[in-house]
This record gives structure tokens, C-alpha cells and sequence, in this order.
């Protein structure tokens, strides 16, 4: 078995792992320089992506775009129920205190190739390179998060936009894909300690 000690300390890769909390509340007038943006968005763009078709698409929103993404948020919130509702709500405000949004979609060109690098038909392996495409897109994603603690700027992953992906990505211009993520971005309002994690206990299993 592995040994437990705790190395976050003695790694700075660690380290940042440890201490990136989602922030959803942001200095509304404090901006984020670009050059920090780009150095975010290039982090994402290292991430491991199946056969290295890197099949995603980084859209970055400010001003007046970034405040539209909350009027149409805003907008479809009153369709679901309260506790949906509640939560788009809530994204709304972080994306209106945030300084930029980046958006992040997957193209599609992993599922439309694919069947042409795997010699085979595509009605046989859709499923296989649409999830690979997701799997792709979140570890862009992961990195970009990663990326802006260490820089000491806050962000978000929006899970609950997933609601109205369709929406989104016709706002954004983007095809109707399999994956949308929505990640505002900013320095954080307040200090956040996180919510408590789980033990290793309780969700890793050896196998020999």
C-alpha cells in the first residue's frame, strides 16, 4: 500500500491542489490582466486530450457579452424549479462580479475523425469519442483552474449551466456540442476555506 504521508509542503504541483478553493464572489472592480488570461487559457491548452485532437475551444467574455451571459442566465433561472432556480441564480452573480468569463466547448472534431483514425463505422463508436471528447475538455478545464490559483486569481467551474447548455452554446456561436463549461474568473471578494473532503478511506480500493 502506498505510503499516507501528506508532500503538498515539498511540492508546489501539490500544494496548489491542496489550496484551490472555488470562489464565486469577486472584486467586481479589481480586472484580471490579459496577460494572465492567456497564461490560464495556455495551461488549458496543455492538457492531455485523446489522440492529442486537443478538440476544444476557449471563448473568453467580457463587458457588455459578459453581462448578456447573465441577463440569459437570469432569464431562463424562472423555468425550474426553486432549488435550480436557486442555483442559477447564484450563478448569475458570479459571473456578473467576475472580471472575465471563459467558456469553454468541445468542437466535435474528435467524434467526426475518429472513425476515420480507427478504420471503423461511426454509428459503431459515437458514444466512445463523445465521451472521450468530454473526458478531454474537463482536464482543459481542470488545468485552467489550477492555473489561476496559482496565480492567486479565484475561479468557478458553473456546473449547473449544464441545464441550459443549448442556450449557452447558441449564444456563444458554438455548435450544439456534447460539453459546455462556464468558468468566471477574478480575484476573490473574501478568503475560503472549502468544503471538507472525503477520506482515502472511503474511496480507494487495492487490488493485487
Amino acid at each position: 500500500m502506498p505510503a499516507t504521508g501528506d508532500t503538498g509542503a515539498k511540492n508546489e504541483v501539490l500544494a496548489i491542489i491542496q489550496s484551490r478553493r472555488s470562489v464565486r464572489n469577486f472584486i467586481p472592480e479589481k480586472d484580471v490582466a490579459e496577460r494572465d488570461i492567456t497564461t490560464i487559457l495556455h495551461a488549458a491548452n496543455q492538457a492531455p486530450s485523446a489522440h492529442n485532437q486537443q478538440s476544444w475551444r476557449f471563448i473568453v467574455l467580457r463587458g457588455s457579452k459578459k453581462d448578456e451571459l447573465v441577463d440569459l442566465v437570469a432569464g431562463k433561472a424562472a423555468d425550474f424549479p426553486r432549488p435550480s432556480c436557486a442555483l442559477l441564480r447564484m450563478a448569475c452573480r458570479s459571473i456578473a462580479s467576475a472580471a472575465v468569463v471563459i467558456a469553454v466547448v468541445n468542437t466535435g472534431e474528435l467524434i467526426r475523425r475518429g472513425p476515420r483514425l480507427f478504420a471503423v463505422e461511426q454509428e459503431e463508436v459515437l458514444d466512445f469519442f463523445r465521451v472521450m471528447e468530454i473526458q478531454s475538455s474537463a482536464a482543459a478545464v481542470q488545468n485552467m483552474l489550477l492555473a489561476a490559483a496559482s496565480m492567486g486569481i479565484g475561479s468557478v467551474w458553473l456546473g449547473i449551466l449544464i441545464l441550459i447548455k443549448d442556450e449557452v452554446l447558441n449564444f456563444l456561436g458554438e455548435p450544439r456540442g456534447e460539453f459546455m463549461a462556464i468558468v468566471p474568473v477574478g480575484y476573490p471578494l473574501r478568503p475560503s476555506s472549502g468544503p471538507k473532503k472525503q477520506s482515502l478511506a472511503t474511496c480507494v480500493k487495492y487490488l493485487s
